[in-house]
Formats: C-alpha cells, structure tokens, sequence
C-alpha cells in the first residue's frame, strides 16, 4: 500500500506563497505531493516559478501535479470547445515545466448534445487529441533536456478526468470510466466529495469506498488511483461547495479504515481540496495512523489468542468463545457487587437522616427543660421572699432604726 497525502496549492500557512516555498512547506510536514492550481489561467510572469518547482521535484523526488482550467466547454460548439482547449495548452506546458505527474481535467456542460453515448464519445474523441498533445510536448526537442532534464528519461504526464458534482456537467462516475476505459493514457480523477454529492451521500461506510474503488478496478483494471477528498455540502444530489471534513457528512475515517484493512493493494494519490487544505490533510494523515493502530492491535489479540489456544489445545474460536463467557462472568460479578451496597445506601440513609433530625430535637427538648427548671426555681424564690416579708421578727426590727 503506497498512499501520498498533499494539498491542493501552496498551504495556508506558508509565509511566501510561490510555489517552492509551498512545496518545503509540504515537505517539512512530512507531505509528499501537491497539486498546482491553473483554474483560471496560467500566466507566463509564472513560468520561472514553475521551473525551480520542477528542478525541486526531480533532485527530491517530491510528486507535483497540477490543476487545469475549472471552467471548459469540451462538449460546446467549435469555437467554445477551441477556446477551452487554447487554456488546456497553457496548462499541459505548465505541467511539463513543473514535471507533473497528473494533469487533471474537466470536460464541463452537457450543453445541447445532452447525456448519452453521443456526449462520451465527443469526450474521448477530445481527450485523444490531448493525450497527444502532451506526448507531444514532452518529445519536442532534445535540445531542451538541460533545461528539463526530467523530459529525457521520464514519461509524459497523465491526462485525470475528473468526476464532476453537478447533475448538468459532464462527469459522473459511470461516465469517467467509460471514457478512460477507451483512452490510453488518461486516468480517471475520483473526487470522492463530487461522487457523494452526485450520489445523494453515497459514500458513508467503508464498505461503500470498497464498492466504489473495485468497480473503477474491475472497469479499467488499475491499482493506481488519483482521488480529491475534502467535506461537502451538497443537495439534490448536487455538490453547494467545499467544506472542512469535521464539518461534513462525508466522513474520513471510514476511508482511513478501508485503506489499512483492505487497500494493501492500492496506489493512491490523495489530494486535499479543504478550505482547510494541510489542516485537513494532516488529519487524513493521523486518521489512517490510528486505522493502522487498531489493526495493529487487533493483529495482537488475535496472535494473543492463538497462542494460548495451542497451549490450551483447542481451537482459536473456542479460546474466544470462552474470553467471551469470562468477560460476561466478570462484568455480572462486577454488578452483583455493586447492586447490595446501593440497596443498603438506600435503606440506611432515611434512617440517617431521622437520627440527624432526632438529635437536634432532643436538645431542642433539654434546653426546654432547663428554661422550663430555672424558671420554677426563679418563682419558687420569688415566693419565698414575699413570705419572709409578711412576717417580721424583732430582728428586723432593730434594723429598721
């Protein structure tokens, strides 16, 4: 299993936002692979850039790719289809400047012709003539292999066709395949958040990117795959725009899962379209590490088990079986445990309380008591005095005078 993670243009946080700076950016991530954007239009003020990036990624072996023009009418009229192709030129001569190893494309509208084999085959028949174009160009003159030495002993860049998001654009997966299947050198380029979208939220196990990684295998017989993956809004089977992965329904993590447990077979450029672009990526990264983490102790308990199943001399089911009925022991033991001491805590703690409330009560009642004795001793006193003073001795008497 070989899988390469990158974004798709320089990354957010770099500083400097040429192209080289981007790639030591990526390549101090531990990235391996980017993707030039020429959505719009490549300039030629940019033409010295993408030279340093292709000597950078030849001496370092660093993949570059790069991103053809958004916007194309390959199935419009002649002059809409020449004008597509004019930018389509521009960006096959920037990716020999940058020694790209993929060129992804859109084919755009349906347009008048609509879906059908007819629109297929008006496709393959254009992306033929760009294949040819790029071999073309990649063989032009001996003269210019100082300057690219890359072109000498390297082979020309594949030509992606990309899977598209919306209902009206050319591109669905069926369609793809299709035409890649019946044009030598071209790939298909699986935007797995478009194939989502356009399939309603199709992708949500990892059973679902099973499915849809071996019928592109089974169709067009490759282990080599050039996938965009980011999060998506989308409705009615249409991608709304890019989201960051945490914020989508398309969720990562069962990808991650696919590609440990079943993909050893796969070889696999994956590109970050995020909004988020390294961010994302990076979390791609530490999500197939924990994929691997799991299997990698998933693979421990099962040689664990086997293990003791020799010792045991029985079957490595029946040693799981009984770990089963061990842990279902422990975990009623455990309960059977707890459920007296709740009870008795229950039952105890009213009476606690009583105890708590007689006490105040009961010296309440003695200070009562006390008042109620000193009281009576106060009046009995008091009695007493008015006694003595009805009856006067001859002792008090002499007092008196």
């Amino acid at each position: 299993m070989a899988v390469k993670l990158g974004p798709a243009g320089v990354p957010l946080s770099c500083k400097g936002r040429t192209i080289v700076e981007g790639m030591d950016d990526i390549i101090s991530l531990g990235l391996e692979t980017m993707e030039v954007q020429t959505v719009r239009m490549v300039s030629p003020q940019h033409f010295e850039q993408y030279w340093q990036a292709g000597v950078l990624a030849h001496k370092t072996g660093f993949e570059m790719n790069i991103h053809g023009p958004y916007y194309s009418e390959l199935l419009g009229d002649r002059l809409q289809r020449n004008r597509s192709l004019a930018k389509v030129e521009a960006a096959l001569q920037a990716a020999k400047t940058i020694n790209a190893r993929h060129v992804t494309l859109h084919a755009g509208h349906y347009g008048e012709m609509g879906r059908g084999q007819a629109a297929n085959e008006q496709v393959a028949s254009v992306f033929k003539g760009i294949v040819q174009r790029v071999h073309d160009i990649w063989n032009d003159d001996e003269e210019i292999y100082p300057v690219f030495p890359w072109l000498k002993d390297g082979t020309p860049a594949k030509i992606g066709v990309e899977t598209s998001g919306r209902q009206e654009l050319w591109g669905s997966l069926e369609e793809v395949l299709e035409v890649v299947n019946h044009v030598e050198g071209t790939i298909p380029v699986i935007n797995l958040a478009h194939v989502h979208a356009r399939g309603h939220g199709r992708l949500r196990t990892s059973e679902d990117y099973g499915e849809l990684f071996d019928q592109v295998r089974e169709t067009i017989g490759t282990k080599q795959f050039y996938c965009h993956f980011s999060g998506v809004e989308h409705r009615m089977g249409n991608a709304m725009h890019y989201t960051q992965i945490k914020k989508s329904d398309l969720n990562f993590e069962p990808l991650a899962e696919f590609i440990i447990e079943e993909g050893a077979w796969l070889d696999m450029t994956l590109i970050s379209d995020s909004p988020l672009l390294e961010h994302d990526a990076m979390y791609m990264v530490q999500n197939i590490e924990r994929a691997r983490h799991r299997q990698l102790e998933r693979k421990a308990r099962e040689d664990r088990r086997k293990a003791l199943a020799a010792q045991a001399n029985i079957s490595p089911e029946e040693m799981e079986a009984r770990e089963v009925e061990i842990a279902a022991a422990r975990a009623k033991d455990a309960l059977a445990k707890v459920q007296p001491v709740k009870a008795t805590k229950t039952v105890a703690e009213p009476a606690k309380e009583e105890e708590t409330v007689a006490e105040p009560a009961k010296e309440e009642k003695k200070v009562t008591d006390e008042k109620k004795g000193a009281a009576k001793a106060k009046k009995s006193a008091a009695k007493k005095d008015d006694n003595d003073d009805l009856f006067v001795t001859e002792d008090d008497d002499d007092d008196l005078f």
